[in-house]
């Protein structure tokens, strides 16, 4: 080869390598295709729901149908797949326990009940009637296998009724469909299916029974821990669930649907917090924007503050406030509230006030250079004014800065400014090195703490994604980080 062609060939290679693993790297970080474990009695609409992301999105959705059951089996046995959409609950419950899948998102809603031949010429309308008509042929569907069948047999076996029932039974099957499908070909009578599937059969009628009436199902699909790509797998999630997608497609079909998101392809979530969460919340935050595939405005300030901006006509999709006191004054603009921490109030006193400070009351001491928070804008300064007028305690005379968050306090005591402030355990924690420069005083009254609750806006067009949020807020890892910083812990396990 001569000395041009090996030129010609080096600049070859040094220019197609590059491009080389610049598309090799998008190929690996492109989703292709995701696994969907689907309950057999939702394949028309999420046959209709695939297809519309499939052309939407370029990513192929391979359903799987079968019984709930069979379907959790398949899942645990293969630990394989990315969603699991069942026709009950208690699946994605079962699913979580065994470690196969932690979030999930509600769907739809299915009551059971009889399904007959149009017109129900049988003329089968209660458990009785059905019990009393021996030529009645009676096809139920497998409880091992299929959700219908697990809450079938439960509800007849607290009524009595399911030892004769399904001795009565020609033939169980694995699901639901199958169930109805036995029904229109005449093979059999009657059987315990979903409203919904008998929506979609026009050879069919639905009987309602008073022992079903009051004992609605919730449709769920999970995700995986075995999907390879979390973020995708939401992303479908939140298409199924959104109210102007997935959901009109369950409706149109004849489901019951629950109230939805509206859906976006990166959504958009504004969060009010109290300042002094940040430090307990921030690791947390960041790893859901990154699993769920969206973006979160932290909006961090005096509670204060954020509750003058929310009167002022500003709307969050959720609301972590320092104390219940500040979600009160907001309490119509969010839906119910949960207390999921709680932070002592405490004194932060630097080191060359050690056997001065020890108490609230010294803080009156001539000389005694002190900052609190400011009562207007924050929680904290309410809750400071509060405790000191209930002891009778003056502290303004030695008073030098009201500040709308602790953290503030803490810099300007840090920084010598002041000799002791008045903040949450958390704000004298939030810096390992704080600690170096100052110590704590306990304020040993009942007074003397702030609850903080989460709470989802009541407008809000993405409450499911705030509950999954919240979720993640909640969970042990999240504990653990609340209580590094010095909270206690309020949730209820």
């Amino acid at each position: 080869m001569n000395r041009s062609k090996v030129i010609f060939v080096s600049l070859l290679v040094t220019l197609l390598v590059p491009i080389f693993f610049f598309i090799d790297h998008d190929k690996d970080n492109e989703v292709s295709e995701l696994i969907v474990y689907c309950a057999a009695g939702m394949r028309v609409p999420m046959e209709r729901i695939a297809n519309q992301y499939e052309n939407s999105y370029n990513t192929k959705i391979r359903l799987q149908f079968a019984g709930s059951g069979t379907l959790l089996g398949n899942i645990e046995a293969s630990k394989i797949g990315d969603l699991y959409l069942a026709a009950d609950t208690s699946y994605l419950v079962i699913a979580k326990q065994k470690g196969l899948s932690n979030e999930s998102v509600p769907v739809c809603s299915l009551m059971a009940g009889l399904i007959v031949k149009k017109g129900n010429p049988l003329n089968i309308n209660s458990l009785n009637e059905l019990i009393k008509n021996d030529d009645c042929r009676i096809i139920l569907a497998n409880p091992e296998a299929a959700s219908i069948g697990k809450f079938t047999k439960k509800v007849l076996s607290a009524s009595g009724h399911w030892e004769l029932l399904s001795s009565k039974a020609i033939v169980m099957k694995p699901t639901v469909n199958e169930v109805a499908n036995d029904i229109k070909l005449n093979s059999a009578d009657v059987g315990f299916a979903w409203d919904a599937i008998a929506n979609q059969y026009a050879e069919l009628d639905f009987v309602t029974l008073p022992e079903f009436e009051s004992k609605k199902k919730s449709v769920t699909i999970g995700i995986l821990n075995s999907t390879k790509n979390p973020s995708a797998s939401l992303k479908f999630a939140r298409y199924v669930t959104s109210k102007d997608r997935g959901q009109k497609v369950f409706a149109e079909e004849g489901y019951t649907i629950i109230e939805g998101d509206e859906w976006s392809e990166s959504p958009e979530i504004l969060l009010y917090t109290g300042a002094m969460l940040t430090p307990a919340i921030r690791q947390r935050i960041a790893e859901f924007e990154s699993r769920e595939g969206v973006s979160i405005q932290l909006v961090p300030n005096g509670c204060g503050v954020l509750v003058s901006q929310m009167k002022a006509g500003a709307r969050p999709d959720a609301y972590f406030s320092c104390d219940i006191s500040f979600m009160d004054d907001v309490s119509e603009l969010f839906d119910s509230p949960t207390n999921v921490s709680s932070n002592d109030m405490v004194i932060l006193v630097k080191n060359e006030m050690r056997g001065t400070i020890g108490s609230l009351s010294d803080l009156t001491k001539p000389n005694i250079r002190v900052g609190t928070a400011h009562p207007e804008k924050s929680a904290l300064g309410a809750l400071t004014v509060r405790l000191l007028d209930h002891l009778k305690i003056n502290v303004n005379n030695n008073k030098l800065l009201d500040s709308a968050t602790g953290d503030f306090l803490v810099n300007q005591l840090r920084a010598g400014s002041l000799d002791a402030v008045i903040v949450y355990r958390s704000n004298a924690l939030a810096n390992s090195s704080t600690l170096n420069d100052a110590f704590i005083v306990d304020i040993d009254e009942p007074m003397a703490v702030a609850i903080q609750p989460f709470a989802i806006g009541a407008n809000s067009n993405h409450k499911s994604l705030m509950m999954r949020l919240l979720d993640a807020l909640t969970e042990n890892e999240s504990k653990l980080d609340f209580l590094k910083y010095g909270f206690k812990w309020e949730i209820k396990s």
